[in-house]
Parts: structure tokens; C-alpha cells; sequence
């Protein structure tokens, strides 16, 4: 569904302004549809908006417990080297697969990996790829025990 793709886009963003500019989540969401370009107002945008801001506020919440997830999958790299964008890229997908479960962990990792394509390059691609289904494949465990 492009909207929501579109929203995961949104929480992206949210989330990079968030990484770089250390201010508070509401802050940041402010400032961040203040900033957008407005036409008359779309009451199909409510749902958009309200699942971006969701997802960005969400992940911020559990962003410590990710990035020890990520430190551990992400062989030979620092969460600090990596580019802001593929961090937060995972940070989003990585929250969706723990903590959204209503949206299957293929799905999140296929979109996940869309957005890196647009906003990152190939090889950041793969990468992400790697990381996100090495900590798919531990969820399941996990999940199963």
C-alpha cells in the first residue's frame, strides 16, 4: 500500500531530523509538518500522518533497545560510522518486526528495503537486507521458544 510506504517514508525522515538534531519527538514532529508544503487540507492524509507519527515516536522509544540489537548483528561495524539514513532505516524496520506484529516481517523488510533504495545506495542495501533478516530469523526463534 503506497501510503503507508509513503508514511514509513514520513517516520523516516522524523527520525533523521530526530538522530541529527537530538531535539525532543514533539519537536521534531512539529517542525517537521510545519515545514511540509500544505494544500487544502486532505482528510485522506489524517491516516498517513497519524501512522507516521506513530511509527517515528514509537521507534524513539525503543531506540536503545534497538541499536543493541543492531551492534550485534552488524559485524565489523559501528552504529556511530554507519550513514544516519541506513540507521534509521533500521531502527523503523526493526521496530515494526518486534513490535508491530501485524505487519508480517517479509513485508517490513521488503519496504524497508525500498526506501533504502530511494534514500540510500546499493550496496547500503544489501546490507540492511542482511541485518534486518538475521534479526527476522532471531525474532522467530525467539518467538517459537
Amino acid at each position: 500500500m503506497a501510503s503507508r510506504r509513503r508514511a514509513r517514508e514520513y517516520a523516516l525522515q522524523m527520525l533523521f531530523q530526530w538522530d541529527i538534531g537530538k531535539d525532543s519527538p514533539e519537536s521534531v514532529i512539529e517542525l517537521f509538518w510545519g515545514n511540509r508544503q500544505r494544500g487544502p487540507e486532505n482528510p485522506e492524509d489524517e491516516p498517513l500522518r497519524s501512522f507516521a507519527n506513530e511509527l517515528f515516536r514509537e521507534t524513539v522509544v525503543v531506540a536503545g533497545e534497538i541499536d543493541v540489537l543492531i551492534r550485534q548483528h552488524a559485524e565489523h561495524w559501528r552504529l556511530e560510522r554507519m550513514p544516519v539514513v541506513d540507521r534509521n532505516i533500521l531502527r523503523l524496520a526493526i521496530y515494526e518486526i518486534l513490535h508491530r506484529r501485524e505487519t508480517p516481517p517479509a513485508v517490513v523488510i521488503n519496504e524497508a528495503l525500498e526506501i533504502a533504495r530511494k534514500f540510500s545506495d546499493e550496496e547500503s542495501v544489501a546490507f540492511i537486507n542482511g541485518l534486518l533478516d538475521s534479526i527476522r530469523k532471531e525474532a522467530e526463534s525467539v518467538q517459537r521458544v
